[in-house]
Parts: C-alpha cells; structure tokens; sequence
C-alpha cells in the first residue's frame, strides 16, 4: 500500500514536472482540485483490504503470500457485509493508540481477534502448518459410494473444512450438542433434511463424504 501511495506520488510530481509546475505550486493554485485528484488515486489503497478480501474469499495478495485466510467462525462462508464490518473498525483497531487496542484484542482473545472480527463473528487462520487428512476437506471414499444429499455442494471448501474439524472434535468429547448446532447450520444451506433414522453424527459423516464425491468428480 505504502509503495503504491509513493508511486503515485512520483508519478503525480513527474507528471506536473512535465507541464512546468511543482506540487506545492499546483496546491497554492488550486488546493482542493490536487486533493481531490490526489483522493481519488489514493482510492485504491483505501480499499483495497476490502475489495481483496470480499473477491478472494478472505484473503489478499499479501495473505496469500503468507498462507492466512479470513473465514467465519461459526462454518459459514463470509458475507460482504462480514468483510465490510471487520473493514470498517480498522480505524479503531490500528489508527487509535497506534495499534494498541488490536494488539490487545489479539493477545487477549481465544482465537486471536481484533474488535474488526469480534464485530464481523471472522477470524484469521493460518495455512503455514503441515495438515493431516484430518484437517482437511479430504476423506477417502469407496469406488462404488453412492452420494446421498446432492445440495452438498452449495457448501464452500472452507465450510466443509470447519464443519469436519468441529465435527472430529465433537465426536472426541462426545459433545452431541455440538454436533445438533451443526447438523442445523448444514440443513439451513443445503436446504435438504436427512430422514429420522439418521443421527446427527452420521448425517454429518454423510455430508462431509457426499461433498467429497461431488468435488472429487467434477
């Protein structure tokens, strides 16, 4: 951002050079239209987290260079809106006391979040670690497995990540509430119900192994 910022100014001062001005002549000039031209190249920078982000899924150039995303906590993709509410608190999160109040949040919370995700319910992951299958969308499946719940694939790769993280770590502590709150959230996207003889814990297992044949077939 800031080698963007820089090279507009050289581009602007250049270009103004090239006409037989300066800067600082243009702004006693006429102050207000080289701010405004100035604003307005500067747009970019402005939102360029925000734009990034609601395009990559969560991610900009620079997150993908260090392998981190931005996803919601509760296994639902992120909205716009979840973008633009974790965009527009930056302000308090890194202009007021220098950054401070982030760094407190990110010390101070469980999943290390500043206020910006604390609105937005997202959190900022990391892809650095060497993952087992188990943390992964991946799941092997027999040659001859027979998908149940097509609506599977309205799920995005990293709510079906999260989903099989919860539903692993559910199943360890045998937390059936855990798995009921996402046995709903899953019904709610897909938009499709098991019949009654299955259990929350095999309708998941179901959902994870029906998305994995889709995706693994297209």
């Amino acid at each position: 951002k800031y080698s963007y910022l820089g090279l507009v100014i050289a581009i602007f001062s250049n270009v103004l050079k090239y006409y037989g001005t300066s800067l600082d002549q243009l702004l006693d000039a006429d102050m207000w239209s080289a701010v405004a031209l100035f604003i307005l190249l500067a747009l970019p920078v402005f939102f360029y987290t925000l734009i990034l982000e609601s395009l990559l899924s969560g991610q900009t150039v620079g997150k993908k260079l260090i392998k981190i995303q931005v996803v919601k906590i509760d296994g639902y993709q992120a909205s716009l809106i979840d973008f633009f509410i974790r965009w527009s608190i930056r302000l308090v999160d890194f202009n007021i006391f220098n950054g401070m109040v982030a760094l407190v949040c990110i010390g101070s919370t469980k999943k290390n979040q500043r206020l910006g995700d604390l609105a937005s319910g997202t959190a900022v992951i990391s892809f650095k670690k060497k993952f087992g299958i188990n943390h992964t969308i991946l799941q092997e499946i027999k040659q001859d497995y027979q998908p149940i719940f097509a609506s599977v694939i309205k799920l995005s790769d990293n709510d079906v990540r999260i989903i099989k993280e919860n539903y692993i770590k559910a199943k360890e502590k045998n937390d059936h509430s855990t798995m009921l709150i996402l046995k709903e959230k899953i019904i709610k996207v897909i938009e499709q119900e098991p019949d009654s003889s299955y259990t929350a814990e095999q309708f998941i297992s179901r959902i994870i192994g029906d998305y994995n044949y889709y995706t693994q077939n297209m």
